[in-house]
């Protein structure tokens, strides 16, 4: 059911396509498709990133790119969250993972979102390689970034595809981790909520 090499193909194509044509709002409610949409989701939050960094902008235009990756990020951990959970409802159905073995720290949803982004500075490094405006230097230097980013890459790859070997085999286990993330939450965020507080004494 998991296999990296086929996430990380499906990232790279993605992330190729969508420099051409918008992300997609929707897919399939399948494995892949969760994977699709959270690459989604950090494609997005990358560029709105970019445009935050802008300074020769107006300051509500930095607000609202702000604004935009909280929720993108919101959504991006939710749908970590959906990938391991389809993942566990499959492993259900063979009595796994096994409750006596090891517990690892990270699931598999969140190797994937590094993977993603992994993707994403690949992506972006190239095309700095390839930069014809670029300073003197600058591509010898992105070229090294280049082989340490694809060595991570490669690292990580095999780094999942050998935890879930493990899990089938009874070896590991994960949990379903929730984010429980407190900053989008008005009634959560000591910054908004204290504001709202001093508003109302002040009438």
């Amino acid at each position: 059911m998991l296999s990296a090499l086929e996430i990380v193909s499906l990232q790279d194509d993605r992330t190729v396509t969508w420099h051409k044509e918008t992300p997609p709002g929707y897919v399939s409610e399948t494995l892949l498709g969760g994977v699709e949409l959270q690459h989604a989701q950090n494609f997005l939050i990358w560029h709105q990133e970019d445009e935050a960094r802008v300074r020769e902008v107006a300051a509500e235009v930095i607000v609202g790119a702000k604004r935009a990756i909280d929720r993108l990020n919101q959504r991006r951990n939710d749908l970590m969250e959906e990938i391991d959970g389809l993942l566990l409802e499959e492993l259900a159905k063979s009595a796994l993972p096994d409750p006596d073995s090891p517990l690892h720290s990270e699931t598999p949803g969140q190797i994937i979102d590094r993977l993603s982004i992994l993707s994403l500075k690949l992506y972006h490094t190239q095309e700095e390689i390839e930069r014809k405006s670029a300073p003197p230097g600058h591509r010898e230097k992105n070229q090294n970034r280049l082989r340490v980013l694809k060595e991570q890459r490669d690292d990580l790859e095999a780094c999942l595809d050998e935890l879930w070997a493990d899990i089938k085999a009874g070896n590991r286990r994960f949990k379903l981790y929730r984010q429980l993330k407190m900053y989008n939450d008005p009634e959560l965020n000591p910054a908004v909520y204290s504001r709202k507080m001093q508003s109302k004494s002040a009438k």
